[in-house]
């Protein structure tokens, strides 16, 4: 069964006990968030300019061609890149594009090239994007924003900082349905503060085995959070500021001892993190649970809460919670239809000239947290204080 579709039904499940539950409660009465079919919404454009954008990496996910660029009006894909032939080829044919470039660090020294689209290796995120800003064009990447180094996030803040170009990190829990009304109707006041929230990411390990080489055998677990950090950060734009988070580990030979690159024994994490509201939140990533693979979460505040497509609250009008509408042809893609959004939001910025909705700052906010509880997982739980990368005052 697919991501989507175990999400979707989990969803529903989860929904209706919830709405159950509520009623046997006489707790206050529920909402519809999210709407059971997308509502028609007319696209308008900002501009009838085209943005010229390169795009760095197919694998084996076909990812670089995934998000949509290809198929957005504002968009010319002027040129693509992948270390390997055949998948660059690939990248060619998807994007409709005949520029190819052995590298990202010969593509990126193509001068008509505005903006570049990361979609490489998780390892080399950072690391490319400082190459492309350096370049003097905007980049949008593929998450997380960087791997399990707090110096790398040092050196990504300092540079978009420098050049003053737009960073955006896509990450597709922000836009699923759920988190996405979440944020909107946290931003209206229907939550108040949040007291607790939590995050939750599963992805099976087998299914990384069997298709998904190199970097991701033997990840730490929470290097990779931010589809689950998405569900406190990515509605509030609130912080975390301190983790206590505990590891464990599958039966999977990778994990053990001496058996990954990274020494690193554990398949899942779970995190607890202090809010800068005062809340807490518990955020997971857990690769052992047999064939689970689901992105998801909860809020719950002072004046209402969402554990699947309804609000429960005292807001008695929600606002609109419809997400964006793409541009005719342009498809919403997959992890809950949250591609096409994010590559039109990014798109939408450059024309706009106004900061993307996940800038470096909120990216590094849904990042670094999980590397620090990974820190705290491998001392034993051990409450760890978080750095801040939040924009400069003054």
């Amino acid at each position: 069964m697919s991501d989507n579709a175990m999400y979707r039904r989990d969803f529903l499940q989860k929904a209706g006990a919830v709405s159950v539950g509520a009623m046997l409660a006489g707790s206050l009465p529920a909402q519809s968030a999210v709407a059971a079919a997308p509502q028609k919404k007319a696209w308008t454009p900002v501009s009838d300019r085209k943005v010229r954008i390169g795009i760095v990496g197919y694998g084996v996910c076909r990812f670089g061609a995934a998000f949509g660029f290809q198929d957005h009006p504002n968009v010319e894909v002027v040129a693509v890149s992948d270390l390997i032939d055949e998948r660059r080829k690939g990248l060619m044919k998807a994007c409709r594009c005949e520029k190819s470039y052995e590298s990202l660090e010969v593509l990126v020294k193509n001068p008509t090239i505005e903006a570049v689209f990361v979609a490489t290796d998780a390892p080399s995120h950072a690391r490319h994007c400082i190459e492309v800003l350096k370049h003097g064009k905007h980049v949008m990447t593929a998450v997380p924003a960087v791997f399990g180094s707090i110096e790398d996030a040092e050196r990504l803040a300092e540079t978009v900082q420098k050049t003053g170009l737009k960073y955006m990190m896509a990450e597709t829990s922000c836009f699923r349905p759920d988190c996405y009304a979440m944020r909107r109707i946290y931003q209206a006041g229907g939550f108040g503060r949040l007291i607790y929230s939590e995050g939750e990411y599963y992805h099976y390990h087998v299914s990384q085995i069997d298709s998904w080489k190199g970097w991701r055998i033997g990840l730490p677990p929470l290097w990779y959070p931010t589809h689950s950090t998405a569900y406190y950060v990515g509605v509030t734009g609130k912080r975390f500021t301190s983790v206590s988070c505990v590891g464990s580990r599958a039966g999977f030979d990778a994990y053990k001892p001496g058996a990954n690159k990274y020494d690193n024994r554990f398949t899942d994490e779970v995190a607890l993190f202090k809010t800068s509201e005062g809340g807490s939140s518990r955020m997971l990533m857990c690769k052992g649970i047999h064939k689970l693979v689901v992105e998801r979460g909860r809020v719950f505040g002072e004046h209402g809460w969402m554990d699947g497509a309804e609000y429960h609250g005292a807001m008695k009008k929600l606002p609109d919670t419809t997400r964006p509408p793409l541009p005719p042809g342009m498809p919403a893609g997959g992890h809950g239809g949250s591609h096409g959004p994010l590559a039109n939001e990014f798109v939408t910025s450059i024309l706009q000239d106004r900061e993307p909705m996940i800038n470096v700052y909120e990216a590094l906010a849904m990042t670094v947290p999980g590397v620090v509880a990974h820190q705290s997982a491998l001392k034993d739980g051990e409450t760890l204080k978080i750095p801040q990368f939040d924009r400069p005052t003054g």
